[in-house]
C-alpha cells in the first residue's frame, strides 16, 4: 500500500495549528487581563486588547492596599505551603510502604485511597466535626483539611515511580542497621526530587486555586486566602476592571513562576512513573 508523500507535511501542520488555537486560547486571556489591568478606569472597562494609552503602575498599589492582599496573600501561603510539603512527606512515606508491601492488607489501602479520588466532600459533616474539635474556622484546621484531601491523590501520583528504586537499597540499610524511619529520610526520600517536586507543585496549584473550602470552612475574612480576597475586592469594585485584573494578576503570579521554576522537574517524574512496565 502506498503512502502519500503529503501525509507526514499536512499531519504536521494540522498539528501545528491546533497547537497555536490552544496556545493561544490560554494566551490570549492572559495578555488581556494583564494590559487592561495597567489602564485607567475608563480604559480598562472597555476590555479591549490594545495597550493603554497611559501606564497606570498604581493599580497594583490601590489593590494592595484596598484590597488587603497582605494578609491574604500570607494566608494562601501558609496553606499551600505548609499543606504541599505535608503532603509530599506524608504521601511519599505511605506510598513507600505500600509499593514495597506485596500483601492483600497493602493492595487494598491503596485501592481504598484510590476510591476516595472519586468521591465528593460533604461540607455539612465536615463542619460539624470539625466545630466539635475546634478546628473549624481555624487556619490549622484548613491546613489539615488540605492534608488529607490531598493525600490520595499523591499516593496515586507518587505509586508507580516507587518501582525505579531498587529494593536492595532497603535491604542493605537493614543489614547496616538502621531503623525503617531512617532509611526513608537518608535513603528513599532524597531519590525521590523528581516526584516530590511534582506532587508539591500538583498540590500547591489545587490548594492556591481553591476557593469553595475556605468559603465553607473560614468565617473570619482576616484569614481568608487570595481567592476569596479576589471575591471580596470584585463586589466592592465591580465597576472598575482595571483593579479587578490588578488583583487577578497579583494571585496568579506565584503559581506561574513555581510552576516556571519545576517544569523541568515535574515531567521528569510524571514520565518515571510513566515508563514502568
Amino acid at each position: 500500500m502506498k503512502t502519500n508523500r503529503f501525509t507526514g507535511p499536512v499531519q504536521a501542520a494540522l498539528r501545528q495549528i491546533l497547537a497555536l488555537v490552544l496556545s493561544a486560547a490560554v494566551i490570549v486571556p492572559m495578555y488581556m487581563v494583564l494590559v487592561n489591568s495597567f489602564k485607567s478606569r475608563r480604559e480598562g472597562n472597555l476590555m479591549r486588547m490594545t495597550l493603554p494609552l497611559e501606564w497606570h503602575v498604581e493599580n497594583y498599589a490601590t489593590v494592595i492596599e484596598q484590597g488587603k492582599l497582605a494578609s491574604s496573600f500570607f494566608n494562601s501561603c501558609l496553606y499551600a505551603f505548609a499543606g504541599s510539603g505535608g503532603v509530599v512527606f506524608i504521601a511519599a512515606l505511605g506510598t513507600w510502604v505500600l509499593a514495597r508491601r506485596t500483601d492483600r492488607m497493602a493492595k487494598g489501602i491503596y485501592l481504598f485511597l484510590i476510591v476516595g479520588l472519586f468521591l465528593p466532600v460533604n461540607f455539612v459533616t465536615l463542619i460539624k466535626i470539625m466545630s466539635a474539635i475546634g478546628l473549624y474556622g481555624t487556619r490549622v484546621g484548613m491546613i489539615l483539611y488540605y492534608l488529607g484531601d490531598n493525600a490520595a491523590f499523591s499516593v496515586f501520583v507518587s505509586y508507580f515511580y516507587f518501582g525505579n528504586i531498587p529494593r536492595e537499597l532497603d535491604e542493605a540499610a537493614v543489614i547496616d542497621g538502621v531503623g525503617p524511619f531512617r532509611t526513608f529520610v537518608s535513603v528513599i526520600f532524597p531519590l525521590l526530587k523528581p516526584i516530590c517536586v511534582t506532587v508539591f507543585v500538583l498540590t500547591f496549584i489545587v490548594i492556591w486555586s481553591d476557593f469553595t473550602t475556605p468559603l465553607y470552612l473560614i468565617n473570619k475574612t482576616s484569614q481568608w486566602p487570595m481567592n476569596l480576597a479576589i471575591y471580596n475586592f470584585f463586589g466592592r469594585y465591580s465597576q472598575q476592571w482595571n483593579l479587578v485584573f490588578a488583583d487577578i494578576v497579583l494571585t496568579a503570579l506565584p503559581v506561574f513562576f513555581i510552576y516556571l521554576i519545576c517544569q523541568k522537574q515535574i515531567v521528569s517524574g510524571l514520565t518515571s512513573g510513566a515508563v514502568k512496565g
